[in-house]
């Protein structure tokens, strides 16, 4: 009976050892000196499920995610090329555990595992005080999605256990006020929706859609995409945030009353699935769809059926490495017969339930993020073996590692894998890695178009060559407005710039479409353009040089006056005495003849670029002395009248007139008077160059600006004059055929105001240059009126009929004249 039960005893134990030969170990689980954490998302457990009492989620009874199971698969391969490596972590065994992180909510016993000691979950302080219990879980790897990350990252952060994710990209991440212990090796979203807004520019759309999962991951890109996008053409014509309840027939014909063609498609594989899906069946047609690097690279979507008909496909994808030798770990590994056996004590979401999967679908799954989880994990095995201070072929097992050791060394992180430099920033984001652009071509392939690289050496590139648009050509246009033809200016039509009507910019006035389209830009008062023009062009700046032909010739009439009047002066003066010269004023025709000649000066002043002292002498001269030229010819006239009709009916007005010297008085109050008021006006406002702008819009005519103000009271004491001048005169009418000087200046005043009502009407017609030629020869009209036709006629007497320039001739007009009046 003794030696029969040790017989049994025997056979159990070799049976035991047998079985233990036969069953490998559990994909999830390896041993090893130190461990790493995995949580990869093998099953997907979508919607919210409602339970009656506290359960963890059973994963394996949920979708497979192929693409996770390869990433699952990837950090397998990942720790066991570590294990075989002679210059990384020598003689030390790298293990890990792994859960199906399949929910964000239903998850934790997996979590509370990784984070535990002996089945305990201690306070840090008291873990120090038994080395014994120190966990062998020295980082966790994962998990994929933001909000999966969000809800389990506190628990790591308590205990600055590093948490290296390779596909959490949210922005929160970055705060490492909130998260000290996280590090990705996957770029933040960020980056990823610059990339996009990089793409919608580099083809001109301005109209575009935004769907994006409602949870973390989406709701952060979304925020994102409009900070982005506000200084930019680009609008947000719809937004939707996508879960397990969305009505797609809804959006999509929301989208298509928007009229977008553009849909920026921001959500994890699965959620996309069902949305590009929904396109298929609902016949949505003729749409651009960008993708972001959670579902670029899908490898089932491009060859659905009818997936041709949705429109073209871009998107920006993690680049597609290959890890070398990973091809032949999933045909060693996955070729050995899986039993899954109670005795090995599978933890909770442990088991894979997938041993029907072939080979082949693996190795073609997804290839997205595998980058990030091989560099990952050995970011966590170089920062191991710097804490273990490894070198020569072996590491200093003395040394107690703690996870904080870990991050510490992690966050100095610099080595070289597969070609690139795995570093982080002080955010713990990756400096390392660049997105590449992706096309789905009609072979249901996600084909590379071009990449984006990361600052500093900054590029951007898509071969537009290598996509066939479904417009068959040219590239597809998304806009609420068509653009604007040149030369107009957007007027806002709604809410969004992007949706406008547009108008055209009118004469002086030019449209910046860079600098700001939706406004018109006044032109510089030195500049004109015409209607519709996008620049102003200088104006052409205009005034009488002295050399013009016409300021020539004026000068010449202005110089020949002068030397008339100079002419008229000498023969007056040689026969002062006589009848004539003392008939026309005597003493009083060298002040009138000096006073124009003193006139003639302001017209030299009309020509030549005007200055401040060429506009007064412009207007002073012929203001001043023409007043006392026509109050000379007031009182000649009312000497005339005075002498013929006053001086027999009011002897005394005219003796006193005589006694007084009221001819002189007047001219003297006159001039006095005419001086004060242009002193006073000037010191006001004096005339000043000015620049006609409004009348030509191409040219600038250089003139003299004058107050109206000012200039008025000059204006008003010669047209005070004139008309006293004019009444006087032509009271004189009737007097005798030939003492026609009363008749004389009546006929003077006339082609004075004939001269300035025609100069008046040419101002109110035509503002050019030669409107200052015009000026001068009104000026000079103005003199030689006097000149001509006060002062020819006696010096033609004088010199060619001096019979008539006698006393006897005189008074017997006067006494003909007498006997007329008196009958």
């Amino acid at each position: 009976m003794k030696y029969f039960l040790a017989s049994l005893c025997l056979l159990e134990s070799l049976l035991h050892a047998l079985t233990q030969c036969t069953v490998p170990a559990s994909e999830f689980q390896l041993e090893g000196d130190y461990l790493i954490g995995g949580l990869f998302d093998v099953h997907h457990a979508s919607g919210l499920v409602y339970h009656y009492r506290p359960e963890a989620i059973d994963c394996s009874s949920k979708p497979l995610i192929l693409s996770s199971y390869r990433r699952f698969q990837l950090m397998r391969f990942t720790v066991e090329e570590i294990n075989n490596s002679t210059s990384l972590l020598p003689n030390v065994s790298l293990g890990y555990k792994i859960f199906d992180h399949c929910s964000d909510t239903q998850n934790f016993p997996g979590i509370f595992n990784l984070i535990s000691v002996n089945d305990l979950i201690k306070p840090w302080g008291d873990t120090h005080k038994n080395l014994s219990t120190v966990s062998k879980v020295i980082a966790v790897v994962g998990p994929i999605t933001s909000t999966q990350s969000l809800s389990v990252a506190p628990l790591f952060m308590v205990d600055l256990i590093p948490m290296v994710s390779y596909g959490a990209t949210s922005s929160v991440f970055s705060r490492k006020q909130k998260f000290p212990s996280f590090l990705r090796t996957v770029h933040p979203n960020k980056d990823n929706v610059e990339v996009i807004v990089k793409i919608v520019q580099h083809f001109k759309w301005r109209w575009v859609a935004f769907l994006n999962s409602d949870n973390d991951y989406g709701n952060d890109a979304l925020k994102l995409f409009i900070k982005m996008i506000k200084d930019t053409e680009i609008c947000l014509a719809y937004t939707q945030g996508l879960n397990d309840y969305t009505n797609y027939s809804l959006i999509f014909k929301q989208i298509e009353a928007q009229e977008v063609h553009v849909i920026i498609v921001f959500a994890p594989e699965w959620t996309a699935e069902a949305l590009i899906e929904s396109a298929i069946q609902l016949n949505v047609t003729n749409k651009v769809w960008i993708a972001d690097d959670a579902w670029s690279s899908n490898k089932r979507l491009p060859k659905e059926k009818g997936i041709e008909n949705i429109g073209t496909v871009l998107g920006v994808s993690q680049p597609e490495v290959t890890i070398p030798g990973f091809r032949d770990f999933i045909f060693s590994s996955k070729s050995q017969t899986q039993c899954e056996n109670a005795k090995q004590q599978m933890f909770c979401n442990q088991i894979c339930n997938c041993s029907d999967l072939s080979l082949e679908k693996v190795i073609d799954a997804d290839p997205s993020f595998s980058l990030p989880v091989y560099s990952a994990v050995y970011a966590i095995a170089h920062a191991l073996h710097n804490v273990l201070q490894c070198g020569a072929g072996r590491c200093n097992d003395n040394i107690t590692v703690y996870p904080h050791m870990v991050l510490a060394e992690l966050k100095r992180s610099n080595f070289t894998l597969l070609n690139q430099s795995i570093q982080f920033d002080e955010n713990g984001d990756p400096t390392f890695g660049f997105y590449a652009i992706i096309y789905w071509n009609n072979s249901g392939d996600a084909e590379e178009i071009g990449f984006y690289k990361f600052p500093p050496s900054f590029n951007f590139f898509i071969n537009t060559t290598k996509i066939q648009w479904y417009t068959k050509g040219e590239v597809p246009s998304s806009l609420c407005s068509p653009e604007c033809p040149v030369g107009y200016a957007k007027r806002p039509d709604g809410i969004h710039k992007c949706c406008f009507t547009c108008e055209i910019c009118p004469n002086g006035t030019y449209i910046n479409n860079t600098e700001d389209p939706y406004k018109c830009i006044d032109c510089k008062e030195t500049e004109w353009s015409t209607e519709g023009s996008i620049s102003c062009s200088l104006r052409l700046v205009e005034y009488i040089p002295f050399t013009d032909s016409g300021a020539i010739l004026t000068m010449i009439g202005a110089c020949t006056l002068v030397g008339l009047t100079l002419a008229t002066s000498v023969l007056f003066a040689i026969n002062y005495n006589t009848p004539v010269v003392r008939s026309a004023g005597g003493p009083m025709c060298f002040l009138i003849l000096g006073s124009l000649s003193l006139c003639s000066f302001s017209v030299f002043f009309y020509f030549g670029k005007p200055t401040i002292p060429f506009c007064i002498l412009r207007f002073l001269p012929f203001s001043l002395f023409y007043a006392v030229c026509l109050a000379c010819f007031v009182v000649r006239s009312f000497q005339i009248v005075c002498i013929f009709k006053i001086a027999a009916k009011f002897p005394k007005l005219y003796s006193w007139w005589m006694k007084y010297h009221g001819q002189w008085l007047v001219i003297t109050v006159a001039f006095v008077t005419q001086a004060l008021i242009l002193l006073i006006g000037y010191s006001y406002g004096h005339p000043k160059p000015s620049n006609e702008t409004n009348w030509y819009p191409d040219k600038i005519i250089l003139g003299c600006e004058i107050d109206l103000k000012v200039s008025s009271g000059p204006v008003i004491l010669l047209v005070f004059l004139s008309s006293l001048c004019f009444i006087f005169s032509y009271m004189g009418k009737d007097l005798p055929k030939n003492y026609n000087e009363a008749k004389a200046i009546t006929f003077c005043l006339l082609l004075l105001i004939l001269t300035w009502t025609m100069f008046a009407t040419e101002c109110m017609i035509y503002r050019g240059k030669y409107i200052q030629i015009l000026n001068a020869l009104a000026v000079l009209s103005s003199l030689y009126s006097f000149l001509l036709w006060y002062f020819l006629p006696k010096c033609y007497i004088i010199i060619f009929q001096p019979h008539r320039n006698t006393q006897q001739y005189f008074q017997g007009l006067i006494q003909s004249y007498t006997k007329t009046i008196s009958q």
